[in-house]
Parts: C-alpha cells; structure tokens; sequence
C-alpha cells in the first residue's frame, strides 16, 4: 500500500527494517527518526514505511534482500530501485538523513 500510494503521490518511498525487541533498532528510532527537526521534510517528500522483522516466515526476505537491521532504503517509485545505497546499522545518522533528503 505505501508503495502505490508514494507511487500515486510522486513521492520517494522510505522504508525503515527494524528486527522485533533490538536495542540497536530502538536506539536508531529514538535517536535519529523521532523528534528531528528533518522529519517534516520527510513527510513532504516522502512515504514512509516501517516493516518489522520477527524471525518468522511472514517477512518476505526478498523484500529488500537484507538481514541486517535496521536497515534504511530510499525508493523510487516509478523503477522500485534503490535512489541511493541503503543504510545499516550505525549508518542511519542525523546528517546522512538530512543529505539525503535535500537531494528530493
């Protein structure tokens, strides 16, 4: 659904692979997705979507080729390629995000 509606919006899709009870995942949540001041920029330019891995068979791998999280993409809509290389990990940092999203 958030992949047609970015689509729909002519936005950039951004999706956010966390793995269930990670400290690293919540730490990046907290740290670099809540309360910054680029998150409105996000919502402007942006579909956002937040999957979350279980260890269960109901996360489809092939989704986005990856086990490590969390795990950041920037998708464009119109080829559903990567814009950019996705972030891992420590990766995901303030002024990564903020870069990233002043190329939209």
């Amino acid at each position: 659904m958030a992949l047609q509606k970015a689509h729909n919006e002519h936005k950039v899709l951004l999706v956010l692979v966390v793995k269930k009870d990670s400290p690293l995942c919540n730490r990046i949540i907290k740290d670099q997705l809540m309360n910054q001041m680029y998150i409105e920029q996000i919502n402007k330019k942006m579909i956002s979507v937040m999957v979350t891995y279980e260890g269960s068979a109901n996360y489809p791998i092939e989704m986005y080729y990856t086990t490590a999280f969390p795990a950041l993409f920037f998708v464009d809509t119109k080829t559903e390629t990567f814009i950019r290389e996705p972030l891992y990990g420590e990766k995901i940092k303030s002024n990564i995000l903020k870069k990233t999203i002043n190329l939209f």
